[in-house]
């Protein structure tokens, strides 16, 4: 052990290893070059020793910051925590680490994060989606910096993607209410500004709907923020009307929730008088009373094969092709046929 006082360098890590600076060096910056015994030896005299790399030395000998920059939409939306989170831990395993900044779903404001994160020096970015402002692209392209798209699947060789198709996705909750004899929708949605997942559901429900003659009115699609009063409110409005839907479908679980809040204030019964349909299937759903019928979306997953693709392009190795994770609906409580 040091009792100098000073940090200790890769030097004093070497001779209490017994190994050279070099290997000392490789273990940080390409560990699957040393033997798996040599490396458990070194990083045990590293926590012995407190060592902590010098960044700026290991950028300027590796040309890379080892930080990966991740752009999403917003920090106060549970759907991105379990994938961000997988998302940085496949990254620190490999001893990247992740600078995570947000939109607030806004494209100039992505665009402006992007500029940031490049000129912080990032190895390679996250996004979310498919609509990003071109600039985005121009610049990355520009600087050699890789990137993926998550969040969203589409069979685009140009775009690097790990996600699943919202197209697809969107339409196994109202199928599955058709099915059940529902014809009396209406669509609690996000807005669709700005986010293409959103829209991809929007748009694919209206045209499987149009299919079966059924006509939804601009009353009974109500678009609002990711907040639960404001499924609450949605829920209200449509309930009020004069003939109301038996069957509500929404785009992520959170309006869901305040949907099925609302009846249950109201005293409607869910699911006699009216079908509600979430999406996303966060950890609340199936203990809510009833229990959420929801689309099961694998957040942990898609940040871990996203963090391995790029992890496998900053080390030169091929990458994966484009991922399409799978997705499914979970059929709980809170749908039943339609009342006779």
């Amino acid at each position: 052990m040091l009792t100098s006082g000073k940090p200790a360098t890769q030097s004093d890590v070497a001779k209490a290893a017994g190994v050279s600076t070099a290997t000392v060096s490789r273990v940080l910056n390409q560990p699957e070059s040393v033997r798996e015994d040599v490396r458990t030896r070194v990083r045990q005299v590293m926590r012995q020793l407190n060592y902590v790399a010098d960044a700026a030395a290991r950028t300027l000998a590796s040309k890379r910051s080892g930080t990966v920059g991740a752009v999403i939409p917003t920090l106060s939306n549970d759907i991105f925590a379990n994938g961000i989170e997988a998302f940085e831990n496949t990254l620190n395993e490999a001893r990247f680490s992740l600078m995570l900044t947000t939109s607030g779903y806004s494209s100039h404001q992505e665009l402006a994060q992007v500029r940031m994160l490049i000129e912080r020096g990032v190895d390679a970015i996250m996004l979310v989606g498919h609509s990003h402002d071109p600039l985005v692209y121009e610049l990355l392209d520009q600087r050699h910096i890789p990137y993926v798209e998550t969040w969203a699947y589409r069979n685009d060789p140009q775009h690097p993607c790990v996600g699943f198709d919202n197209t697809k996705a969107a339409l196994q909750a109202p199928q599955y209410l058709l099915d059940l004899g529902h014809q009396k929708f209406a669509v609690i949605s996000g807005i669709e500004a700005d986010n293409d997942r959103v829209k991809d559901r929007l748009t694919s429900m209206q045209e499987l709907f149009a299919q079966h003659n059924i006509n939804l009115t601009y009353d009974s699609i109500k678009q609002c923020p990711y907040d639960i009063n404001a499924g609450r409110q949605a829920c209200r409005q449509l309930m009020a009307q004069q003939a109301p839907p038996t069957a509500i479908v929404c785009t992520n679980d959170v309006l869901a929730i305040g949907a099925l809040l609302e009846c249950q204030a109201s005293g409607i019964k869910v699911p006699e008088q009216v079908s509600i349909t979430g999406f996303d299937d966060l950890p609340l759903s199936a203990n809510l009373t009833p229990a959420l019928t929801t689309m099961h979306i694998p957040f942990k997953l898609m940040g871990e094969k996203a963090a391995q693709f790029l992890i496998d392009h900053l080390n030169d190795k091929q990458p994966m092709a484009n991922t399409e994770v799978e997705v499914k609906l979970v059929v709980r409580q809170s749908s039943a046929p339609p009342p006779s």
